[in-house]
């Protein structure tokens, strides 16, 4: 009876250690992107960076629909120092390819993004282009407060 408790206690031990060392690790990733987000930012502020030029982009291809294999679709994100771009969405099928774009406003979209929109839009702000893939982790800032407009 003891020695079923003791390895019950040992096992607990060991899980919630695990548990900690991954909570620390993520942590750190998350920490060290926002301070790159925030270096980033901070030479928009001090002028040594053109606002209105492009400067984040991030593509991801993915497989949009079940019919076609190879990654042939994709969402590429064009986005300006501030925050201010577009996303690019081409889903290709055997017989008709779809484009669609939304824009971005101070980076948040305007209307509902895709997931893989939605990761090539994080990617380029984090300055992780110009290649990701949906497996990238990336921190999920979200929507926040605001809300997609309708309005452009």
């Amino acid at each position: 009876m003891l020695v079923a408790v003791a390895v019950a206690g040992l096992v607990a031990g060991v899980a919630g250690l695990t548990i900690a060392v991954v909570a620390h690790n993520r942590v750190n990733q998350v920490v060290a992107e926002c301070g790159e987000m925030l270096r980033r930012q901070l030479q928009v502020a001090d002028g040594s960076v053109d606002e209105r030029a492009m400067r984040d982009l991030a593509i991801v291809h993915y497989d949009a629909l079940k019919e076609m294999s190879g990654h042939r679709s994709f969402s590429l994100a064009l986005l300006n120092a501030v925050g201010d771009g577009v996303v690019l969405s081409s889903i290709n099928g055997r017989t008709e390819t779809r484009t669609y774009a939304k824009v971005v406003q101070e980076g948040y979209p305007v209307e509902m993004l895709s997931p893989e929109e939605n990761q090539a839009l994080r990617a380029a702000r984090l300055g992780k282009g110009p290649v990701v893939s949906m497996d990238d982790p990336l921190a999920d800032y979200g929507n926040g407060d605001r809300t997609p407009s309708r309005s452009v």
